[in-house]
């Protein structure tokens, strides 16, 4: 209460203060001043009442003041006015002191009491009788016009509130006053008004005036005596239309005496109500342009007004005015009326079938403007349910009408239309549309006006466009008698139109079935042309109510939501339309819908959907008629007057090919007729005569191929050549010669036609149940033609889709027996491969389209063609009897994979790929390894879509091994290979072969390698390049189950050897394929060396010193350390990176304040074009970029994209130096490696696949290491087995620093495994425990250190925590004797608690017997003797005692004395468990 009474006292402190300034204030001020006081006013109900007074005070003074502008002395006026709501009386007061008998007041003190009046009515009713006096003895004095206009505003407000009053006394307050006191003042005022006024007045007290006459006239209706004085001044009122502003006012004074008159029931005259009629309707009709549309809403209020109280006098003006008016008086009855229903004035009802009257009058207006109105009209009564069952027809009639009269006018129209014509019958038609699209058929009355005349509307054409809401108004009909008859209250709808001729069962059958074809489509008529069906069951035939309740219902289901295809909807109508017929079996019946069908034929475009379906519908009602002479009568007009059918090809075919499922021999029969008929001279002459267009041969060539293919398979066999193929070779033959000599006819439409016959009928014949004791006599006749074609379609072009046709055939012929000879197979596969891939390039071919649409017809033809080739040889392919066969069809495409044109080898392993995809079935023995060479190498040639195609091919091969989780990892792998990085390609080939070589028999791979090398010497550098990778990546996986195959190999290589070797790459390849091997079979390889003649020549010795060398090692040489001559590293080519990053560092040490000019001017060389700046550059910032003030305030941030790109650079030096900047990223800005952890992560662990060189797996490495260090598990987890399985590869690295930073890193790893790849890295260690116990002792004691650091973080993965401390007890010390005590002393504890571990490190042990360090040897014999000592009888049983016994032998043969000597001892330890076991046996 504290805070409302502060804030009231601030307030009334504001208001004085700037009550203060209107005194001193200019009156632009004072104007802003009282606007901020309506405000304050307004918004705040605590002001003090001396605030009040005050503000009433300057108000009241300054709206007296003549001298002050207009403008402020309204604005005080309405602050004065205003202030009534916190003090009436006050402000009352203050208004009658200056209002005073027989003195004329101020023009704004009058305002004011008008104002108050009109805002605060009861508490000004008390003051009105005498202040209402006062103005009686003022208005003689009256003299200006602003009080005139004043005084006229007031009699306005003041009978307004009057009036409010008289009928609402009961809410006031006080006691009633008497009415008639107050009512006789404002009588005495308005009559002195009227009479001394009027007669010579100004145009603004006019105005005032014609305000003033209906609120006073209204007051004065309530009492009868004063009656007649005030209907008296209406016509005066009246003659008051003149102008546009002035006839607002007049409509509305009219429209509060109207509204009083009818509250009153007062009635009017009939010439004053003729009056108001014709006035108020010129408001609505006028066809001024100034007309004012809220003058118009006006004048409809007072026409509702009218309804209420003069209904029929008003509706027989209405009439009147309809049956005479022009338009504008039409357009303005109807769309009063519409208003008028809309609101539903309940009188109106009374009179629904006068209204239809007067619209029925003018329905033969063709105006557009009246037609729009008249169905906006029937729209309102529609809705509102104003249609009467006798009457109300032929308004739903006019609807339809309007629709198809506007479709004709705008589709056909008579004369020529202009765009303004045009608009204006869309709008007729959208109307029409909308009228029926909300039309409720069950308002009351309604189902008695629209069934069943609605029927009618059902069949002729020109109702097509409605058909989606008649069908839906039909069916709403139809459900809701259905729901009554359930509920026994049924309305019987029956079949009775009257004068309505309704359609017959077969015209709402043929006309419901065509359109419901259109479901297919998603076309809402023909979902409800179908549902429809359904419901008129009945109506078409009583038989067909319990059929269609089954039928429909389950054909309607899949609909919802979807749409079929259309030759599957189409089947399934026609089936309805079958068992419909059958039920039915009336053969009168369905001579009659025949007749129908053949009716409607004219109504549908030929081509459209629903023309195409009605010849099917047509053919299937021949086929199920029982009436032979009518169907062969049928059938003879169709053949000879086709051309009536629209499209005759199309027509002739539908008929003929599904009347053929029923009366096949009839078609036949008619058909040979009809051939011999038409080639009588007479017909001949009649035909050339009346230009009649007849059926040509190519039209019955099409017909056959559509009967065969209709014809019950059954009987089709017996006959298909002598009466189907017989003729239709006969036809195309006659059609290819020319004076007896047969030729090539180049009818594009001969030829396609012809090919779709042939493939029709070997669909057929394929179709047939007895196919496997059929055989076709004139396959190869037809194959001939086929080839023949596809021989004469250029090899330059692709316009025609003979070629694409013609292949189709050949490949349906193919399925059918007899079969041919595999060298006919491979003529017909050749023929139509050289037509195809010999094709130029696809946009040379698409650029011969003179449109986007030819161009895009030739595309569209390519690729069919190519499906359809890839289908031909997949059945080809899969029918071969043995797999030789098989090979020498893809052989066929050899020459082509060679190919130096791309488009070409993309078209063969697009073929292949077609082939061997998704495929089902294989020949036996079916060889993979000879194909696999074959299509492998493409997987990186140098287009993206031969690499995709040829990967396809490859996972095709392997389709048959039902391989489900390997094939989604392929298909996985192949995406990839659209990456244009040589690098990334080459790395999926490799997992593809590391994938599919387990797969790949051994007997195979012979084959497959002499494929690899042929493509090695004849495929591009890129693809032979892969062939290399394949060959190396099959023998690493397969060479160890190669030892039969071995010779073979090598002499295949060694022939191979002469001319691989005249290319480096090749060469290299495959000196590594011969390493491969020697790793598993060396002995073998040494004995057939040693078995070539001396001396070697230059091919032997190579692969000699690559047998004894193990691998060819590439790249440059270790990394020189810092503490060179900075000036020698410079100078070098293969150091001067290494100079630079010296240089580097010394400049951060002695010039870091110069640096960042430095870097500014060292950054362009990050991007040159010349690959040694680009060293240069990349060396120079990858030892700033672990400078942290540099990160602040160089732009290093750009330089760590840079050199993450060039970290993909194919310069190793390059990517060794990007790779060490990425880690040291790591030092010099550690947040940064947590926002691109991705980016650093995918970089640096490519590095770890560079095998050829050492230096860039080392910089990977250690990079991961410091990257690793900063991130946490779930930063890695996706990364994390690739990290792991990559770091145990070089545990055993030759190179020290890789050996030493792969341990580093691994511990690091142990720390950052989370729990999903717990057990993945518990296997992992198992699998590189060897490696830790052996390297504790590495030569290199660093290693050794850094192998038990990550073995102690291991420890726990594995579960034997006493490991800690027999670690912690044993590597302290690094002397060699002291590693066959921790030996013994892990093997007991593992015989203990993790005997399998004990034998992981057994098995993995004799991989190091033949290690390249002493140390390691003599290890891994101390470790093989504790092993024995410590394994358990049942495990010693489980060794390859002679695998053990002759790797002993060899280390005791070692040039190593310790060596020797450890070995020896693990022997005669081995000697003697075996005596111990012999002896318990």
């Amino acid at each position: 209460m504290a805070c409302i009474m502060e804030e009231s006292g601030e307030i009334s402190r504001d208001i004085h203060i700037t009550l203060g300034m209107l005194d001193k204030e200019d009156n632009e001020g004072k104007e802003d001043i009282y606007s901020s006081l309506a405000t304050i006013i307004q918004n705040n109900d605590n002001l003090s009442n001396s605030t009040i007074q005050r503000m009433i005070f300057h108000a009241s003074k300054d709206m007296r003041n003549n001298d002050a502008p207009r403008e402020i002395r309204m604005l005080a006026g309405e602050v004065l006015v205003s202030l009534a709501d916190h003090d009436f009386n006050s402000v009352m007061d203050e208004v009658q002191r200056h209002f005073k008998i027989l003195e004329l007041p101020d023009e704004f003190t009058v305002l004011a009491l008008a104002e108050l009046a009109t805002s605060h009515v009861s508490e000004s009713i008390p003051f009105m009788t005498m202040t209402l006096l006062t103005i009686q003895t003022m208005v003689k004095l009256a003299e200006e016009e602003k009080m005139k206009k004043a005084f006229c505003i007031a009699l306005e407000k003041f009978s307004k509130a009057i009036f409010k009053y008289i009928n609402h006394w009961e809410e006031f307050p006080y006691p009633k006053m008497n009415a008639n006191r107050l009512s006789d003042k404002i009588y005495m005022l308005f009559r002195f008004i009227m009479d001394k006024w009027t007669t010579d007045m100004t145009y603004e007290t006019n105005q005032a005036i014609i305000k003033a006459h209906g609120p006073a006239v209204a007051l004065l209706l309530h009492r009868e005596d004063l009656q007649e004085f005030a209907l008296h001044h209406v016509p005066w009122l009246l003659s008051q239309y003149k102008d546009v502003e002035t006839d607002f006012y007049v409509t509305q004074s009219l429209k509060q005496l109207l509204a009083a008159a009818d509250f009153y029931e007062v009635y009017i005259p009939k010439n004053t109500k003729s009056s108001i009629f014709t006035l108020l309707q010129k408001q609505i009709c006028g066809i001024s342009e100034s007309r004012v549309k809220e003058n118009e809403n006006e004048a409809v209020q007072c026409f509702l007004i009218l309804v209420h109280s003069n209904t029929l006098d008003l509706l027989e003006f209405f009439e009147e005015q309809v049956r005479f008016g022009d338009e504008n008086i039409r357009v303005g009855t109807f769309s009063f009326l519409r208003s008028a229903v809309y609101a539903d004035e309940p009188k109106l009802r009374d009179y629904i079938t006068l209204i239809e009257r007067t619209v029925k009058i003018a329905m033969d207006d063709y105006n557009i403007k009246v037609r729009t109105s008249i169905l906006l009209l029937i729209q309102s009564m529609c809705e509102k349910g104003y249609l009467e069952a006798s009457e109300g027809w032929q308004l739903i009639e006019y609807i339809f009408f309007q629709f198809a009269f506007s479709r004709r006018n705008l589709v056909d129209p008579i004369r020529p239309i202009n765009q303004e014509y045009l608009v204006a019958e869309n709008s007729v038609l959208e109307i029409s549309l909308q009228v029926l699209r909300g039309l409720d058929p069950l308002v009351n009355g309604m189902p008695q006006v629209l069934w069943p005349k609605l029927l009618t509307f059902v069949v002729p054409v020109e109702y097509t466009g409605v058909l989606p809401y008649l069908f839906n108004i039909l069916r709403i009909l139809l459900m809701a008698e259905e729901k009554k008859q359930y509920a026994d209250e049924s309305t019987a709808l029956v079949i009775s139109a009257g004068p309505v001729k309704l359609p017959s069962a077969q015209q709402l059958l043929a006309r419901l079935l065509v359109i419901s074809v259109l479901a297919s489509e998603g076309l809402p008529c023909g979902t409800g042309a179908i549902g429809l069906l359904k419901n008129l069951s009945s109506i078409i035939h009583p038989n067909l109510i319990e059929l269609w309740k089954d039928l429909i219902p389950r054909l309607l289901l899949p609909l919802e939501g979807n749409c079929y295809k259309v030759r599957l909807w189409e089947n399934m109508l026609l089936e309805i339309l079958r068992e419909t017929l059958w039920k039915i079996n009336d053969k009168n019946w369905s001579i009659q819908l025949t007749h129908e069908f053949i009716q409607q034929m004219g109504a549908y475009y030929n081509t459209s959907l629903e023309k195409k379906f009605l010849w099917k519908a047509l053919g299937t009602t021949l086929a199920c008629c029982q009436d032979v002479n009518f169907v062969t009568a049928q059938l003879k007009d169709t053949l000879i007057n086709a051309n009536q059918m629209g499209d005759q090809r199309e027509a002739t075919v539908s008929v003929l090919g599904y009347c053929a499922k029923n009366h096949m021999d009839v078609v036949l029969k008619v058909l040979k007729e009809f051939q011999v008929d038409r080639k009588s001279f007479s017909n001949r002459c009649k035909t050339i005569l009346y230009g009649k267009k007849i059926l040509t041969k190519i039209d019955l060539i099409a017909v056959y191929g559509n009967i065969a293919l209709q014809s019950p398979k059954r009987l089709l066999l017996p006959i298909v050549e002598k009466e189907i193929v017989t003729p239709v070779l006969n036809l195309y033959t006659s059609s290819c010669q020319v004076l007896g000599i047969t030729v090539l006819n180049k009818n594009v439409d001969l030829q396609m036609t012809f090919t779709k016959s042939v493939t029709e009928i070997c669909i057929a014949i394929r179709d047939t149940e007895e196919l496997l004791n059929f055989n076709f006599t004139s396959k190869e006749v037809l194959l001939g033609h086929m080839l023949d074609l596809i021989r004469e379609e250029p090899l330059d072009s692709l316009a025609s889709p003979v070629r694409w046709k013609a292949v189709i055939a050949i490949q349906c012929l193919s399925k059918l027996k007899p079969q041919l000879p595999i060298n006919d197979n491979l003529n017909i596969l050749e023929e139509s491969l050289r037509s195809l891939i010999l094709l130029p390039h696809l946009t040379r071919i698409i650029e011969d389209g003179q449109t986007d649409e030819d161009k895009a017809h030739i595309q569209f033809l390519y690729g069919r063609s190519m499906d359809a080739l890839g289908k031909l040889m997949k059945t080809l392919v899969w029918r071969c009897q043995e797999p030789e066969e098989c090979q020498e069809m893809f052989n066929l495409l050899r020459i082509w994979l060679a190919s130096s044109k791309e488009w070409e080898r993309e078209r063969a392993l697009q073929i292949c790929s077609k082939v061997l995809t998704n495929s089902n079935e294989s020949p036996e023995r079916f060889r993979i390894g000879p194909l696999l060479g074959l299509f492998a190498p493409h997987c990186c040639d140098t287009l993206a879509t031969i690499r995709l195609w040829a990967a396809d091919a490859v996972i095709g091969l392997f389709f048959f091994k039902d391989l489900p989780q390997e094939m989604e990892k392929l298909r996985h792998l192949q995406e990839g290979l659209q990456s244009t990085d040589s690098h990334v390609q080459l790395w999926i080939i490799s997992n593809m072969a590391k994938m599919l070589s387990k797969y790949i028999p051994n007997e195979e791979i012979q084959a497959f390698l002499e494929e690899s090398l042929d493509g090695m010497e004849n495929l591009n550098a890129e693809c032979s390049k892969a062939c290399g990778l394949w060959v190396i990546t099959i023998l690493k996986e397969k060479g160890a189950a190669l030892e039969n195959e071995l010779l073979d190999i090598l002499s295949l290589i060694y022939h191979h050897m002469p001319v691989l070797r005249l290319k480096e790459q090749n060469f290299n390849f495959v000196l590594q394929a011969i390493t491969q091997i020697a790793n598993f079979h060396l002995e073998a390889v040494v004995c057939n060396l040693l078995n070539k003649p001396l001396p070697f020549d230059r091919l032997s010795a190579t692969t000699l010193k690559c047998v004894q060398n193990q691998a060819i090692k590439e790249g440059l040489a270790k990394e020189s350390e810092e503490g060179d001559n900075l000036w020698n590293l410079l100078s070098s080519p293969h150091s001067y990176h290494i100079g630079v990053c010296v240089l580097a560092r010394s400049l951060i040490i002695w010039q870091q304040e110069i640096m960042i000019g430095i870097m500014e001017h060292m950054f362009p060389s990050l991007s040159s074009t010349s690959e040694t700046f680009r060293i240069m550059g990349t060396a120079f910032f990858s030892e700033l970029m672990k400078e942290p003030f540099l990160w602040k305030q160089g732009n290093l941030r750009e330089v760590l994209f840079v050199i993450d790109q060039s970290a993909w650079d194919t310069n190793t030096t390059l990517r060794q130096m990007a790779i060490r900047g990425l880690g040291n990223v790591a030092i010099g800005a550690p947040q940064k490696v947590k926002k691109n952890k991705q980016m650093l992560l995918e970089t640096v662990i490519r590095g770890l696949y560079h095998l050829t060189r050492t230096e860039v797996i080392c910089e990977s490495l250690k990079a991961l290491k410091k990257i690793l260090e900063l991130l946490t598990d779930k930063d890695v987890s996706f990364y994390f087995k690739e990290i792991v399985l990559q770091t145990r590869t070089f545990f055993e690295d030759e190179q020290d620093d890789v050996r030493l930073t792969a341990f580093f890193l691994f511990e690091d790893l142990a720390s950052l495994t989370g729990k999903r790849w717990k057990m993945f890295f518990t296997e992992e260690i198992k699998k590189s425990m060897i490696s830790f116990v052996l390297h504790l002792w590495d030569p290199n004691p660093k290693i050794g250190t850094a192998c038990r650091d990550a073995l102690a973080a291991c420890i726990p993965f594995l579960g034997v925590q006493d490991l800690h401390a027999l670690l912690d007890r044993f590597v302290d010390c690094q002397e060699m004797p002291k590693n066959k005590e921790f030996y013994r002393d892990l093997c007991m504890k593992l015989a203990k608690k993790n005997q399998d571990l004990l034998w992981i490190l057994h098995t993995h042990t004799f991989a190091y017997f033949s290690s390249s360090w002493e140390g390691i040897r003599s290890g891994a014999a101390k470790l093989t003797d504790a092993i024995i000592q410590n394994v358990t009888p049942q495990f010693l049983e489980m060794l390859d005692r002679e695998q053990l016994d002759s790797c002993l032998q060899a280390l005791r043969e070692d040039p190593c004395v310790s060596v020797q000597r450890a070995a020896e001892a693990a022997m005669q330890t081995f000697l003697r468990r075996c005596r111990e076991i012999g002896n318990r046996s």
